[in-house]
């Protein structure tokens, strides 16, 4: 049976650890590239992860390069490429500079595999999912931002832990945009199939949600010179493991929504069935009041960053 074939392009530590997952659930070949300073980077990283394979029993071929032609004809790639915001960048610096590396690597993929799904990690996310669109052309079913997957983790983790019950247990949804205007979604969320609000008081819920909303921040401040990659790994690994074998998983992904929730052609998180193909359906919910006007917000947001991101590669053209 021939193997899937997934490239991850950015070999930092999001990129390498998602290599490391997917290489050990043994859901295809993996193609790590980068273009560094020093071009065998890439490879060495992958060299090593082949030779963990005979210690935990996977197998894999695993391929470092700089060069787009080793990744042709892949059935996923996924994008982690760009830079973290350093002090006293501003927040367009940063949207321009990933505007402009999302963009070229985006150019590559629609030569080298037309037919992938794309899942894009890379920040800002919703605006970094609207850019892959545009420079590839691609139907908004191949395009995907990984954050859902990644917020929800972190809101049945902290769920979790105030309940003192395994994380297993606890099944949660969110949407909107990567970041703090993102809506968890209380009404939704629940422990052994006990609705969290029967289990946890208003004010405790309402801590938990901001901290979910903080959770990059908060993993920045403990690192103090890096940001969170083990869950952002992990969490892309489990979305291409729906691609690969078809899971049909409902999760959050940040997808081009035009009609859906009246969002009107912008990158959001929301409930998607993802299979072979990518998003398979777009799952609309009922919202209550106090969601909708969460999720308007943070739509807001999302447009307000697009809108920002096309002025700047506009200048940078003219």
């Amino acid at each position: 049976m021939k193997r899937s074939k997934i490239t991850i392009i950015g070999a930092g530590n999001v990129g390498s650890t998602t290599a490391h997952w997917v290489a050990a659930a043994e859901l295809g070949d993996v193609i790590i590239l980068d273009i560094p300073p020093t071009g065998t980077m890439p490879a060495g990283k992958a060299l090593d992860l082949f030779e963990a394979s005979p210690v935990f029993g996977f197998d894999a071929t695993i391929i470092g390069t700089t060069d787009y032609a080793d990744t042709a004809n892949s059935d996923v790639v996924v994008i982690t490429a760009g830079i973290a915001r350093k002090p006293g960048m501003s927040r367009d610096d940063l949207l321009a500079t990933n505007a402009k590396i999302v963009g070229s690597v985006s150019e590559q993929i629609a030569k080298t595999s037309p037919k992938a799904v794309v899942i894009v990690v890379s920040n800002p996310l919703d605006a970094m999912v609207q850019r892959v669109l545009q420079v590839t052309g691609f139907p908004r079913e191949q395009v995907i931002g990984q954050a859902g997957v990644l917020d929800t983790a972190r809101f049945r983790a902290f769920i979790a832990a105030e309940l003192g019950i395994s994380t297993e247990d606890v099944s949660a949804m969110l949407l909107g945009g990567h970041g703090d205007t993102m809506v968890p979604l209380l009404s939704c969320a629940a422990a052994g199939g006990i609705p969290v609000t029967q289990l946890l008081s208003k004010e405790k819920l309402e801590k938990i949600v901001q901290r979910t909303r903080d959770g990059g921040a908060e993993i920045v401040g403990l690192l103090k010179t890096g940001s969170a990659y083990y869950a952002p790994a992990a969490a892309t690994a489990q979305m291409v493991e729906a691609v690969v074998k078809n899971k049909r998983r409902l999760i959050p992904c940040a997808v081009l929504c035009e009609k859906e929730y009246n969002v009107g052609g912008f990158c959001v998180g929301v409930p998607v069935i993802l299979g072979s193909g990518g998003v398979q359906k777009i799952i609309e919910i009922p919202l209550n009041a106090e969601e909708a006007a969460n999720f308007s917000k943070s739509v807001d947001a999302v447009k307000g960053l697009v809108e920002t991101m096309e002025k700047l590669i506009v200048s940078q053209i003219y």
